[in-house]
């Protein structure tokens, strides 16, 4: 039973910004050691949809539960939801690895630095215990040589390596990636993407917000096509890739092969 726990369960997830509602009420569950892969066009609302499960975007309604914990929300006064538990949701962030598109690194921290700061400073390991599992991390994802670089010298294939580094340095639960290849020349994708498919072939839980088909084929055992807030489509992905069932998601394949 274990092997099946739920990870993250979201129900019924809207967003609206101002009169633009992003989200219609969009309801996933990935099990532990699920890679769940979310495709679909600009603006069908993949990456608000994974910023509502860490909340660093509030949800107009719904709820999202990691681990089994359900984070407590309450009306904002605006029409949407704020979290009444601040405590709850820093604890339930540090079990949750974001990787963005932008890399987001501290740039006046070397990669070392950046790779041990939350661990040290939010969760409060001694900071030798925090060092060793950086280096462990860091050679894992081919930066060892380049801890004490600082990002502004290093490639956007590397800093985004290092960022993935920096992720998994609090031990997530699951690992979030926001289309972590997209800010990257075409010469660089292949070595963050050698890096999310070693973590996919561990059992790692993640849910990733892609552009990169052949990826998510190759490493996801669910894909979710959302169009306009809403999940039009989901399913292996054998049945999504090869025998889509919905125009729009017929169209969509056609147009990115």
């Amino acid at each position: 039973m274990a092997d099946t726990a739920q990870a993250i369960e979201v129900k019924g997830l809207f967003k609206r910004f101002g009169p633009l509602e992003v989200l219609k009420g969009v309801s996933l569950t990935a099990n532990q050691g699920d890679v769940i892969a979310l495709i679909g066009g600009s603006g069908s609302g993949k990456s608000t949809f994974l910023r509502c499960i860490n909340l660093l975007e509030l949800p107009t309604a719904g709820q999202v539960t990691i681990h089994g914990e359900t984070i407590a929300m309450k009306k904002d006064g605006n029409g949407g939801l704020m979290p009444s538990n601040r405590r709850q949701v820093q604890r339930i962030r540090t079990k949750l690895g974001m990787v963005f598109q932008s890399f987001n690194l501290w740039q006046h921290m070397t990669v070392m630095q950046n790779v041990i700061e939350v661990p040290v400073h939010v969760l409060g390991q001694p900071r030798d215990q925090a060092i060793e599992v950086a280096e462990a991390l860091l050679r894992r994802v081919g930066l060892y040589e380049k801890r004490d670089a600082y990002p502004a010298f290093m490639s956007g294939g590397q800093q985004q390596r290092a960022a993935i580094a920096r992720a998994l340095a609090i031990q997530p639960l699951v690992m979030l990636f926001d289309e972590p290849t997209s800010a990257l020349d075409p010469e660089l994708v292949g070595e963050v993407l050698t890096v999310i498919g070693d973590l996919a072939r561990e059992k790692r839980t993640m849910i990733l917000v892609t552009h990169e088909m052949k990826f998510a084929r190759q490493v996801a055992n669910h894909v979710v096509f959302l169009h306009g807030g809403l999940i039009e489509e989901q399913g292996s992905p054998e049945a999504i890739f090869e025998d889509p069932q919905s125009e729009r998601l017929k169209k969509f394949i056609s147009s990115v092969h």
